[in-house]
């Protein structure tokens, strides 16, 4: 059993929704990813997503995309985000760890590459944004068999049927996208997010992590409400852009927020 599905299985138990945080690999620097990613499991998070830097990031905003301007800067590649997951294992086995980004690195690499390596390393789980499931239908099985667990994006404008298509290749969780847009849009309707969970409900057992709008606890708590997990971004990658010269306080500045995230999220 994946670290994924143990982390959903034992929060679904406890009656708790999952609180999935993303920042970019490398973003401000390298060295502070280590830490970074500490303070997050110290703080309450229960899965990493963390971002593959890569020149063309198409669905993400202004936030992100400077995030990923900064990690390629200090030439953070996907070998090196992997390095990273390695010696963050050495210390901690239990937070599972969901790489996030764009298919081009992957292939550049190789599929079979990329699986053995993610898998020796101690990722448990990817999401390619780009790629589609025509292609998933190879790929999936692939991860699967190298004991990751493929994560897929779906949206408000995708159809039911093409959902049931994706859903059928994914495991872990799948990540739905609350609103059209890209991230670190504004705009979040609950109860638009809710009417779409009740029918994705009807053709996947899967945890369904929602993500996209959310900035405080009080919107995390709302989407823990009718989801499985809570995913936030782009509030947390504002706070290293607004601290690039102090990462202490950047790094204090997350870990607030995501503890106020995990209190309302828990009551």
């Amino acid at each position: 059993m994946s670290r994924i599905k143990q982390c959903f299985d034992r929060l679904r138990a406890e009656g708790r929704k999952a609180l999935i945080p993303y920042i970019t690999a490398g973003d401000p620097n390298p060295q502070m990813m280590l830490p970074l990613m500490h303070e997050l499991v110290e703080a309450g998070v229960d899965v990493i997503e963390l971002g593959v830097p890569f020149s063309d990031p198409m669905a993400d905003g202004p936030v992100i995309q400077l995030a990923m301007e900064r990690a390629l800067a200090h030439n953070v590649g996907l070998r090196d985000v992997l390095d990273m997951v390695r010696e963050f294992r050495k210390t901690n086995q239990t937070t599972p760890v969901a790489l996030m980004g764009y298919l081009n690195p992957v292939e550049h690499m190789g599929y079979e590459a990329f699986a053995e390596q993610a898998a020796a390393a101690g990722v448990d789980g990817v999401l390619l944004v780009d790629l589609p499931p025509e292609e998933a239908e190879e790929v999936a099985p692939l991860f699967r068999s190298h004991g990751l667990d493929s994560i897929f994006l779906l949206a408000p404008t995708t159809t039911l049927e093409r959902a049931r298509r994706i859903c059928e290749n994914a495991s872990g969780y799948v990540y739905y996208v609350s609103l059209k847009g890209v991230t670190g849009s504004a705009t979040l309707n609950v109860t638009e997010v809710a009417e779409k969970l009740k029918q994705l409900r009807t053709i996947t057992d899967l945890p369904i992590g929602v993500g996209f709008g959310i900035r405080d606890g009080a919107s995390a708590a709302a989407i823990a409400s009718v989801a499985d997990g809570v995913v936030v971004g782009s509030v947390l990658v504002s706070q290293i852009a607004a601290n690039l010269g102090d990462p202490e306080q950047a790094r204090a500045g997350i870990a607030a927020i995501i503890r106020d995230m995990r209190a309302a999220m828990d009551r």
